[in-house]
């Protein structure tokens, strides 16, 4: 038999020998080990995102019918004049929308909008600019053109007349004003030689009333189709352009009605099929009662309040198609046009019914189902288009496909207001996205609107606008702040990461909750206000960590303050108002996106140099040598995009920021400063004033200081004493107990100036 031996130490000088005798082996048996049970978290209930839908007047669980697919379909510019900034209140609200559910969410989003390149409003402006133009060659006579004018203000005031729309009137009455005033101004000036640039003034400013009262003229013309193509292809070249300024993404897909004829034709043929349409004298018209009477149809979804409003549902027809003739020829004063003979005058195509052009409803319909099928997700558009248009496109797409859910998400962006007031292309009060885009950057105009609900009015004025900057400023001084900070930390290593204490504990727990806050925000209707707000309180919070690091000349985690930036940064790209992506690009001015790393050692070199020449020179009292040092900071350095910050007791703070901010900076504090000079000065010619006023009080004898006040008191006694009021009535005790007092007052000053003459 073996023995087998186990020898175990049981300390360091001495060990233990056990002896196993008659076994042939020694097992230990162990009973088999498994893993203990798990705890599954608790599970909590995820935020989702909802938003507001327009067919239910609430905010909805947002449920894409094709899993993370979304088919959304814009209604997009009627192009026949510049674009406003009615249009970027919709297109960067949505913008908005569709980069946080693609960029934040993960949706993939197929984004089609359309082109209306064929309506009323377009073949009148075609029309009229096409006639105008060809007046003003054919037109060299000033004579002649001022009585042209003059005729072409009466019918104006014609139109005027039968106008009832107050703000419409308003416009009609300052076209007519400007007009009169040119004509009056080329009267006076006819005898001059300089007849060409009167002639061209007058014509400039007749514009509207003659180019109107051209087309009357011209009726009943034939015009090629050419002439109305070329204006609209002119303006959506000039819409791609504002939007790639406001930095609004392309659409997937773009469709034109004018690309779109023969599907237009074959989907109204469709309706027809469906017994839901019916010709009347070569146009087409949905029959809205009959297919609101259908059992899984209904009308006026959107706005079933405006059902039988007359005056929103020819404005829906357009101004060329709501003569008593056309609106005879329908059953119902509600039904509406899917195709519209042409008159003279009017593009058209061949049909079945002959001659015409598609209704404007009609178009939208044929396009987004051509591309995104039976039914989409998201359909967006103005406020003010809900009915009649949409509640029409709805209407007439449900028509064609015989269902109830032709959309499923309607989005309607809110209405923008100038300074309070109403704003509209064709009352001709509005502000051009150019001309906005020459006060303010586009990222300033998007904050603006990140600010604001994209569902409600937003005034667009300088007090918004002040807001967005403010808010700006803040974002780009924090950025400049944490580069400041960490910019002398170690990035890689061992060094790069630091123990967390109190301060960065609270930091990251303030950092997380605010992540959570935003995406409650987002969840909530995409509520970029709220967003924005939490935001703003994170970088309250990173900056209060980083001055309390600061003050007590302490490093800041430099891990924290990036990951914290980074956040911030990417949530800013994913709304369209990028900062840049990173700590090294942070600003959309390349001036602030040079390589940091190259550039810095230099500017340290300088403001430490420069530092150690400021403190020798408080020390010796130099004024000459520090007045320069700030010239360096104040004048020199931020003409080449450099701000130095001297900080009491620590080293310079150096900041790349863009020139042309350092220069609004510059500008400010020295407006700041002149203003409080002017108030400075103002309140010593106040007090100086004032001061010659008690001087010249003491000097007036008491009884002259009440015979003044006429406005007051009517009779006076021989001491100059008032005794009755301005009505004659005898002043009462109390009152006169008053006066004597002030009548007691002004006898002891005037007694001490008196005193004060015969003492000097």
């Amino acid at each position: 038999m073996g023995i087998n031996i186990i020898d175990i130490k049981l300390n360091s000088s001495e060990s233990s020998v056990i002896y196993f005798h008659n076994y042939q082996s020694f097992i230990i048996k162990m009973s088999k080990r498994s893993q203990p049970q798990w705890n599954r978290p608790d599970v909590c209930e995820k935020t989702q995102l909802k938003l507001y839908n327009s067919l239910t007047r609430d905010k909805e669980l947002f449920v894409p019918q094709f899993g993370n697919k979304v088919l959304w379909y814009s209604c997009g510019p009627t192009v026949y004049d510049a674009a406003h900034m009615g249009h970027a209140r919709s297109y960067i609200s949505f913008d908005i929308l569709r980069r946080v559910l693609s960029e934040y969410f993960g949706y993939d989003v197929f984004y089609v909008m359309n082109i209306t390149d064929i309506d009323d409003k377009i073949i009148k402006r075609a029309r009229q600019k096409f006639l105008f133009d060809e007046y003003v060659k054919k037109n060299t006579d000033l004579s002649k053109v001022i009585s042209d004018v003059q005729e072409s203000i009466k019918v104006y005031k014609k139109f005027l007349e039968t106008t009832e729309d107050v703000d419409k009137r308003t416009m009609l009455e300052n076209v007519i004003e400007k007009t009169e005033n040119a004509v009056k101004n080329a009267e006076n000036l006819i005898s001059s030689k300089e007849k060409e640039e009167i002639l061209k003034d007058l014509l400039k400013n007749s514009e509207d009333t003659l180019s109107d009262w051209q087309d009357k003229l011209h009726s009943n013309t034939e015009f090629d189709n050419s002439i109305f193509f070329s204006l609209p292809a002119m303006w959506e070249e000039a819409f791609y352009k504002d939007m790639d300024a406001l930095n609004v993404l392309q659409p997937d897909a773009v469709t034109r009605v004018t690309e779109y004829i023969p599907e237009i034709i074959n989907y109204v043929e469709k309706i027809i099929e469906n017994d839901l349409a019916y010709e009347s004298n070569g146009s087409v018209y949905f029959d809205t009662n009959k297919f609101d009477q259908m059992p899984n149809h209904f009308y006026g979804k959107l706005v079933p309040e405006a059902f039988g409003d007359l005056k929103k549902l020819q404005e829906g027809e357009g101004e060329l198609s709501v003569s008593s003739e056309r609106l005879s020829e329908k059953k119902s004063p509600s039904d509406f046009a899917l195709w519209k003979t042409s008159k003279p005058g009017e593009p058209s195509w061949n049909s079945p019914w002959g001659k015409g052009r598609p209704g404007w409803h009609i178009e939208c319909s044929v396009m987004a189902s051509a591309l995104l099928g039976e039914s989409m997700d998201i359909h967006t558009g103005g406020f003010d288009l809900k009915f009649p248009h949409h509640d029409n496109e709805l209407a007439q797409s449900e028509a064609y496909f015989n269902n109830d859910h032709w959309v499923r998400y309607f989005l309607h962006s809110g209405h923008l207001t100038i300074s309070g007031c109403k704003m509209s292309k064709s009352l001709k009060n509005f502000i051009t996205i150019q001309s906005a885009l020459e006060h303010h950057t586009s990222r300033q105009i998007r904050l603006a609107f990140l600010l604001h609900s994209w569902k409600d009015t937003l005034d667009y004025s300088p007090q918004t606008l002040d807001i967005a900057l403010h808010y700006e400023k803040f974002i780009t001084e924090f950025i400049l702040n944490v580069k400041d900070s960490i910019r002398d930390l170690p990035k890689k290593g061992r060094e790069a990461f630091q123990k967390w204490g109190t301060e960065e504990h609270n930091l990251y727990s303030v950092f997380q909750q605010k992540q959570a806050s935003v995406h409650e925000s987002l969840c909530d209707n995409i509520d970029t206000r709220g967003a924005l707000e939490s935001i703003h309180d994170l970088i309250t919070s990173s900056n209060i960590y980083m001055n309390t690091k600061k003050s007590n000349l302490l490093s800041c985690n430099r891990k924290v303050l990036t990951n914290i930036m980074s956040y911030i940064l990417k949530m800013l790209k994913i709304f369209g108002a990028s900062f840049g992506d990173s700590l090294q690009d942070s600003s959309e001015n390349s001036t602030t996106q040079i390589n940091e790393d190259l550039l810095m050692p230099y500017l340290k070199t300088l403001a430490d140099f420069r530092e150690n020449i400021r403190q020798q020179a408080k020390e010796i009292k130099a004024t000459v040598i520090l007045k320069q040092c700030d010239e360096l900071r104040d004048d020199v350095l931020p003409i080449l995009g450099v701000r130095l910050e001297d900080q009491e007791g620590m080293k310079t703070a150096i900041k790349l920021v863009d020139p042309a901010e350092l220069a609004r900076e510059k500008e400010i504090k020295l407006h700041i400063e002149a203003e409080k000079k002017l108030e400075k000065e103002k309140k010593k010619q106040e007090q100086e004033a004032l001061k010659a006023a008690r001087e010249a009080a003491k000097k007036m004898p008491p009884s002259e200081m009440f015979k003044e006040m006429t406005d007051k008191y009517s009779k006076f006694n021989d001491k100059g004493i008032p005794t009755h009021d301005i009505n004659g009535k005898e002043l009462s005790e109390s009152q006169l107990k008053k006066v004597m007092k002030l009548y007691n007052t002004q006898e002891k000053k005037y007694n001490d100036y008196l005193k004060s003459i015969a003492t000097s």
